[in-house]
C-alpha cells in the first residue's frame, strides 16, 4: 500500500471515528436530558378505527360483536400496533420512552410513559389526534333488594332470584376480585343455563388466582399493571399482579351487582342477614386496574379497551379520574371518549357520580353517553345507645356488642384526659391525652374495667388518629368500652356504622357530649388542682348490631357529588343533566378481601358495610343487567332512558326527595342536580312505554353543538366532522331529560319517543314548568303503535329571570297505565 493511500485511510477511519463519537456525544446528551426530565403516563389518541369499528367501515355489519379471533380482526389489530411502533421509532429518541398499554379494539390508541420534551413531538405529528397527561384513578368508595321491591317485582318476572340477570355479563373495571367469597361461588345444583356466545373472556393467573378462580360465575378476570408499576414501587405483599382483589372495594362492588342470592352476613360471629346481588344470575368480568399503592388512568382505559372487545353487555366503573381534564372539554377527554367508544359497541357504561358532595358542580360522570349514579340512604339504620347512671339515654353509632350484662350494668365512666399517667414521658399531644390512640400514655389501674371517653379531635380532621386505635388500646388496657364524643371547638363530626369486636359507641353530636360530660362532672370529684380524685359517674354502651327499619328514605347522602353537570375547568356549565340517577349508596353490606389493604379495622372479615357513590352505581349496573335480560335487544341508551324516565321523585313518606346538607343531620328539598331524574325504580324499568334513544351520530352532533367549539376540535378527538349544515344546540340532544343552563328568551327542543311495548297506546302530555318559565308541549295527545316513533315540540320561554336552576318535569300519561317522566332543568336568564 502506498503512503498516500495509507495517509488518506487513517484521515477517512478518523473522520469516521470523529463521526461515530458525535452521535454517540449526542445521543449521549439526549439520554442526559430525558434523565434530568420527570416521566409521566401520557394517553395518545390516533386517527384510525380500532379493530371493533373497523369491519363495520367497510360493510361488514355490526360492529358491536366483531369476532376478534376473525383473520380480518387479526390482520387490522397487527397493523395498528405496526403503525405504533413505526410512530415512535420515527419520532422519539430511542430509550427515552416505554409503551405501557396499546388500545386497538374500541380506540386507537396507546399509553406512554416518557418526558415532557418527546411528548411534545409527538403531539404535532400527522395522525396524532389527542394526548393526554394521566390523571390517575382512584375508587369512588344486602337489604336493597327489599327496598327496590326486586323479589315481588322484576325477579318474579324472570324466574326468581335462581334465574334473574341470567345470560348477561357485567364487567367491572376496579381493584380485582376475592374468587373463594360465597357471593361468587359456582353452585353446580344451579347449573347456567345461558351459553354466553357473544363472550370472549380469559381467566388470567397469579398470586392468590389460580385458574380454577373462573368458575362459571366468574367467567373472565384479567390484569392491568403496567402504568401502575411505571409510576410507583408495587408492595409485592399487597399489590398482587393479579385479578385477586387485596383491597376489598372491588368484591363488594361486583357483589352489589351481580352476587349470588341468600348469602349470610357474618362479620365478628355476628349474623346480620343475607346479601343477594341485584342481578344474582349475571356473570361477573373482572378487570383489575386500581391497586392499593396507585391507580392510573393508563391501565383503567386498558381495561375498558379489554372488555369492549371480550364483549361484556355491561360496564361498571366505580373508579375513574377524581377532577375534571385540565386542557380539554370534560366530553373529549381521551377517558370520556373511551366511554363513547364502548357505548357505540353496544355496552352499557354506569359511573359512579363522585363523593365530593355536597358542593355543586362535584360529580366526574359528565358524559350523556354513561349513567351517572349518584347516592342515597336506606330506611335501615343501625343505632346504638348510652345508658348514663342519671337514667339518660342517647343514641350514636357503632356496630359492636354491648357492655357487660347487655348493656344494664353500669360502669366507672372516666374522661380520657383524667386517667393519664402521672409524670408520664409522653407527649402532651390531642392523640395521646384525649384521642386514646396510645395505650402507654393510660394508667392501668384507673382506665381497667371503665368507661373511657375519648374526643374526636384534632388527629382525626388531620388522617394521623383512627377508631381501629382506639380499639387497640381499649383491648390492651381492659376497657369496659369506650365512647367517642366530639371537642365542641370543631363542631360535630360524621359518625359512619363500622363494626369492631368490642363495646363502644360514637357519639357524633356536640349536644350530646355536652350532656355526658356535664354528668360526668357533676359525679366526679377534684382537688384544688384540678385533678380527679374520685370518678363516681356510671354509663353502659347498648347493643348496635341490630337494624331498625324506620325513617325517611331514599334521602341523597351528604358526600353524594352534586350537578350541574360542566364542559370545562373554567366550571362553564353544560347542558346535560347529571347526576342520572340516584341509588342506595349509604351503609350497603358486601363482600370484602381479608387482606383488607387499605381499611385495617376490617382486616379478616368477609363483609364490609360501606358507603359511597361506589355502592350506588353497582345497584344500577345490575338493575341494568335485568332489564338487559328482559328485554335483550334494546340499546344501552334504551336502558338508560327506562331507568331515567320511570324513576320516582317522592320518598317513603310521600315527601318530595330530601338531601342531606353541609352541616351533619341537615336536610333540604332536593333538587334534579342532586338526584338527577330520581329514585331508581327498576320494576316499572323494565316496562316504560316509551324510550327516548340516542346513537352514536347523535352524540358527535351533540358535541359539535357545544358553545363557541372549534369543530376541529372535534374531528381530532373523534375522527369525526362536523356537518355545518346541521344546525343544532346541546339540549337537543334525545335525552330523557331536558336542560338548558342559560334559557334566553324562547327556544323550542325536539324529542322523539318510542313505543317499546307489545301493544298500540294513547298518551297524554301534561306539563309542570319550571318556575320563572312557560312551556308548551306539542302534541299533547297522540297514539303511538308498538316500534314506531313520535316527534315531541317543547317550547320554552322566560317569563322572570332567575339566579338559581328551576324545575318541572313533562308527564305522558299512557291508556295502558305507562307513565314517562322527562325532567326538566332551566336556568331562565333574560326575558
Amino acid at each position: 500500500m502506498s503512503k498516500s493511500m495509507a495517509q488518506k485511510r487513517a484521515t477517512f477511519t478518523a473522520l469516521v471515528t470523529s463521526f461515530s463519537l458525535t452521535i454517540f456525544i449526542s445521543m449521549f446528551l439526549v439520554y442526559i436530558a430525558c434523565l434530568e426530565e420527570d416521566r409521566s403516563i401520557y394517553l395518545v389518541l390516533l386517527e384510525g378505527d380500532g379493530v371493533a369499528f373497523h369491519e363495520a367501515s367497510h360493510g361488514h355489519g355490526d360492529s358491536a360483536r366483531i369476532d376478534p379471533n376473525r383473520g380480518a380482526s387479526v390482520a387490522h389489530g397487527r397493523s395498528i400496533l405496526e403503525s405504533h411502533d413505526l410512530l415512535l421509532q420515527n419520532t422519539l429518541d430511542i430509550g427515552t420512552y416505554t409503551i405501557l398499554h396499546t388500545f386497538k379494539h374500541h380506540i386507537n390508541g396507546f399509553a406512554l410513559y416518557t418526558t415532557p420534551s418527546q411528548v411534545a413531538r409527538l403531539r404535532v405529528m400527522a395522525g396524532v389526534k389527542m394526548v393526554e397527561k394521566d390523571r390517575g384513578a382512584k375508587m369512588m368508595t344486602t337489604y336493597t333488594p327489599e327496598v327496590l321491591s326486586l323479589r315481588k317485582g322484576i325477579w318474579a318476572q324472570e324466574g326468581g332470584e335462581r334465574n334473574a340477570g341470567e345470560g348477561v355479563v357485567i364487567g367491572f373495571v376496579d381493584s380485582g376480585i376475592n374468587p373463594l367469597h360465597p357471593s361468587f361461588a359456582y353452585d353446580p345444583m344451579q347449573t347456567f343455563t345461558s351459553n354466553l356466545s357473544h363472550f370472549v373472556g380469559a381467566c388470567e393467573t397469579g398470586p392468590h388466582f389460580p385458574l380454577s378462580s373462573c368458575n362459571g360465575k366468574i367467567v373472565s378476570a384479567r390484569y392491568f399493571s403496567a402504568g401502575a408499576e411505571a409510576v410507583a414501587t408495587l408492595n409485592a405483599s399487597l399489590d398482587f399482579l393479579s385479578p385477586f382483589d387485596a383491597d376489598g372495594h372491588g368484591s363488594h362492588v361486583a357483589s352489589i351487582a351481580a352476587g349470588n342470592a341468600g348469602v349470610p352476613v357474618v362479620v365478628n360471629d355476628y349474623y346480620y342477614g343475607r346479601a343477594s346481588g341485584m342481578a344474582p344470575r349475571a356473570r361477573i368480568a373482572v378487570y383489575k386496574a386500581i391497586y392499593p399503592s396507585v391507580g392510573t388512568l393508563a391501565d383503567v382505559i386498558a381495561a375498558i379497551d379489554q372488555a369492549v372487545l371480550d364483549g361484556v353487555d355491561i360496564l361498571t366503573l366505580s373508579i375513574g379520574p377524581d377532577d375534571p381534564p385540565q386542557d380539554t372539554l370534560t366530553f373529549l377527554s381521551i377517558f370520556d371518549i373511551s366511554l363513547l367508544y364502548a357505548q357505540k359497541a353496544g355496552v352499557l357504561v354506569v359511573q359512579a357520580a363522585g363523593n365530593k358532595g355536597p358542593a355543586p358542580s362535584t360529580v366526574v360522570s359528565y358524559s350523556p353517553w354513561t349513567i351517572g349514579v349518584a347516592a342515597c340512604t336506606t330506611d335501615r339504620r343501625y343505632s346504638a345507645s348510652l345508658l348514663l347512671g342519671n337514667g339518660t339515654i342517647l343514641d350514636g353509632v357503632g356496630l359492636s356488642g354491648a357492655s357487660f350484662g347487655n348493656g344494664t350494668i353500669l360502669q366507672k365512666l372516666i374522661l380520657a384526659k383524667d386517667a393519664l399517667k402521672i409524670n408520664g414521658t409522653f407527649p402532651r399531644t390531642p392523640e395521646y391525652i384525649e384521642e386514646c390512640q396510645h395505650p402507654e400514655a393510660f394508667d392501668p389501674n384507673i382506665v381497667f374495667a371503665s368507661v373511657i371517653m375519648c374526643t374526636f379531635s384534632e388527629g382525626f380532621y388531620n388522617g394521623t388518629s383512627t377508631l381501629g386505635a382506639i380499639v387497640h388500646t381499649s383491648k390492651a388496657l381492659g376497657f369496659a368500652a369506650y365512647i367517642l364524643i366530639p371537642n365542641p371547638s370543631y363542631g360535630d363530626y360524621i359518625a359512619e356504622p363500622i363494626p369492631f369486636d368490642f363495646p363502644g359507641i360514637m357519639i357524633p353530636r356536640v349536644a350530646d357530649a355536652k350532656v355526658i360530660l356535664q354528668n360526668y362532672e357533676d359525679e366526679t370529684k377534684r382537688d384544688e388542682k384540678g385533678s380527679a380524685t374520685e370518678f363516681c359517674a356510671r354509663a353502659a354502651v347498648g347493643e348496635g348490631r341490630v337494624a331498625s327499619f324506620t325513617g325517611r328514605s331514599p334521602v341523597v347522602s351528604r358526600f353524594s357529588s352534586r350537578g350541574p353537570d360542566i364542559i370545562d375547568m373554567k366550571r362553564n356549565l353544560a347542558d346535560i343533566l347529571k347526576p342520572d340517577i340516584i341509588a342506595p349508596g349509604h351503609q350497603i353490606w358486601g363482600a370484602w378481601t381479608p387482606i383488607s389493604a387499605l381499611q385495617p379495622m376490617l382486616t379478616g372479615h368477609n363483609f364490609a358495610l360501606l358507603s359511597g357513590t361506589s355502592m350506588a352505581a353497582p345497584h344500577v349496573a345490575g338493575i341494568a343487567a335485568l332489564i338487559k335480560q328482559y328485554n335483550p335487544l334494546w340499546t344501552p341508551s334504551m336502558i338508560a332512558s327506562a331507568i331515567s324516565t320511570t324513576s320516582t321523585k317522592h320518598d317513603n313518606l310521600g315527601d318530595v326527595l330530601m338531601a342531606e346538607g353541609f352541616q351533619p343531620n341537615s336536610l333540604y328539598p332536593s333538587t334534579p342536580l342532586d338526584h338527577g331524574a330520581g329514585a331508581v325504580n327498576p320494576n316499572d324499568a323494565n316496562d316504560p312505554g316509551l324510550v327516548l334513544s340516542s346513537g352514536y351520530t347523535d352524540y358527535i352532533t351533540f358535541l359539535c353543538s357545544l358553545p363557541n367549539i372549534d369543530p376541529n376540535i372535534i374531528t381530532a378527538a373523534t375522527g369525526e366532522p362536523c356537518n355545518t349544515h346541521l344546525f343544532a344546540y346541546p339540549y337537543n340532544l334525545n335525552l330523557p331529560s331536558v336542560t338548558i343552563s342559560a334559557l334566553k328568551g324562547s327556544v323550542s327542543v325536539r324529542r322523539t319517543v318510542m313505543n317499546i311495548g307489545n301493544n298500540r297506546e294513547t298518551y297524554v302530555g301534561a306539563v309542570i314548568p319550571p318556575n320563572g318559565t312557560r312551556v308548551n308541549l306539542y302534541p299533547t295527545l297522540f297514539t303511538i303503535s308498538p316500534q314506531e316513533t313520535q316527534d315531541l315540540e317543547i317550547q320554552l320561554s322566560v317569563t322572570q329571570s332567575m339566579e338559581k336552576f328551576s324545575f318541572g318535569e313533562i308527564v305522558l300519561t299512557g291508556s295502558l297505565n305507562h307513565i314517562v317522566r322527562i325532567t326538566l332543568s332551566v336556568k331562565p336568564v333574560s326575558i
